[in-house]
């Protein structure tokens, strides 16, 4: 579903990022954007189909002038401000508070404003029978494909020992070694994975991945479950973790399958900071088992100011910016989601609760 002209140049000009107050107050907010249905008794009250946002980091303000535009029908509403919750059908949502999604009756559908939902999924009192969707792309694949090739060909290419010899004045070449005599592995075949492996095939690297199920990608040695982990991280000298996070990745990088991966091998996570044992990543890197962790995600975010990751001599930190969904793009598929869902038919990027994604 395309924006009309006029939401493509409001979101041209409006970045989406975090709340600020010039995004429009909860205050402000709580009418909504749709207009009055007359009652009874003569007074004004509120339509009885609303939309309920909520997030702390995406602005607010976007998203309600967009859909006032293209979704006049929906009452939007601004968490901790939903108003009558009866009214709710929808839920446009990265992070809300725990339990709120139960207190709405005829919620019919969340929307999560990311690929990820475990961050939705959590939630104790989640309610199950209501269906859930994701973002499948919004810009997400190329971004991330952007920063782990990046990171691969910064351990490649031994970037960091020329940042340390330069900070030595030391003008000294180090051994090379060809794309063709390095296996990069990513964990995580879906959309974002298999659009990472196939670009580094394409780079020449000797690319594999590992996934919960079979999978299968021209130029890429695919390898799946239990019984594929260890020969998928045997051969993986630079990995890059793109996981979802359910409970049975919860942790995946730990003591075990650090060892497991070749002396000297580097780590690049840019999935969640619940998939590493971050004390079990020190020892590895202490030890000098692993070269190098590329690191965007962590448990606790953000990095708390004396967390060891800031200044260990290994170890390299951004902050969760991999990827951002392209506002314009997100909206669009937003929207062709809702579309769908009013008329009754089937959108794309439903998640099966069961299995996390």
């Amino acid at each position: 579903m395309r924006l009309s002209d006029e939401s493509q140049q409001f979101f041209m000009a409006t970045r989406v990022g975090p709340p600020s107050e010039s995004a429009g107050g909860a205050a402000d907010a709580a009418g909504g954007s749709g207009p009055y249905r007359q009652g009874e008794d003569g007074e004004a009250s509120m339509r009885t189909k609303a939309i309920l946002f909520g997030s702390d980091f995406d602005a607010p303000l976007p998203f309600r002038e967009v859909f006032a535009r293209e979704f006049p029908e929906l009452d939007f509403r601004i968490w901790p401000d939903a108003g009558r919750v009866e009214d709710i059908e929808y839920a446009l949502i990265w992070k809300i508070d725990d339990g709120v999604l139960r207190t709405l009756p005829n919620l019919r559908a969340i929307l999560a404003l990311g690929a990820g939902v475990d961050q939705i999924l959590k939630d104790p009192a989640f309610p199950a029978h209501v269906v859930l969707y994701r973002l499948l792309d919004a810009g997400l694949a190329a971004q991330m494909s952007e920063y782990a090739i990046h990171a691969v060909l910064d351990v490649h290419r031994r970037m960091a020992e020329y940042r340390a010899q330069q900070r030595r004045r030391e003008w000294r070449r180090l051994d090379a070694v060809h794309p063709s005599e390095r296996t990069v592995g990513v964990m995580g075949l879906g959309v974002l994975g298999a659009d990472l492996a196939r670009k580094l095939s394409v780079l020449g690297f000797r690319t594999i991945g590992w996934s919960r199920t079979p999978k299968s990608l021209d130029g890429v040695g695919c390898f799946y479950g239990e019984g594929g982990m260890a020969e998928f991280l045997g051969r993986s000298e630079i990995t890059v973790v793109l996981l979802p996070l359910t409970p049975e990745t919860q942790g995946i990088i730990n003591s075990k399958t650090l060892r497991q991966l070749p002396r000297g091998a580097a780590i690049v996570n840019i999935a969640r900071g619940g998939h590493v044992v971050e004390a079990d990543l020190l020892a590895a890197l202490d030890s000098g088992h692993l070269s190098r962790a590329v690191l965007d995600v962590f448990h606790d975010e953000p990095l708390a100011d004396d967390h060891p990751f800031w200044t260990h001599p290994r170890v390299v930190v951004t902050p969760h910016i991999a990827a951002q969904p392209i506002a314009e793009l997100a909206m669009q598929q937003i929207l062709e989601t809702l579309r769908r869902l009013e008329a009754g038919e089937t959108p794309m990027g439903r998640v099966d609760p069961a299995i996390g994604y």
